[in-house]
């Protein structure tokens, strides 16, 4: 059972996952299709994209339209809840781009041998 005690926790909960907050912030942006999001995210497979896109839509953050066409069709929009999130992304977003050269420094450095 995860640790449900305050906010921190509960957000852990729901954008854990290294594409998440980049899927909804390329959804917002108007990217919907499954096959554009992959081009916005090449790191990520088509499956870890799937299984995240699925954990955002049970959380509520995008709702799917599946279009009954052939082949189908499927788009991503984030609902209210999701959009109330954008902002968040957006601040966490900035502070990355203020401290970018500092964070590439201390990443690279704990990754070598």
């Amino acid at each position: 059972m995860p640790n449900l005690n305050c906010g921190l926790d509960l957000i852990g909960e729901v954008l854990y996952g290294k594409w998440k907050m980049r899927l909804l912030w390329f959804i917002n942006e108007g990217f919907q299709r499954p096959s554009k999001l992959q081009r916005k995210i090449p790191g990520a497979t088509r499956r870890v994209l799937n299984v995240q896109l699925k954990e955002l839509e049970n959380h509520e953050l995008v709702g799917k339209v599946i279009y009954p066409v052939v082949p189908p069709k499927v788009e991503y929009y984030l609902t209210d809840f999701g959009k109330s999130l954008i902002p968040v992304i957006g601040a966490i977003g900035q502070w990355g781009d203020q401290h970018d050269q500092r964070l590439r420094e201390l990443i690279l450095k704990h990754m070598q041998p």
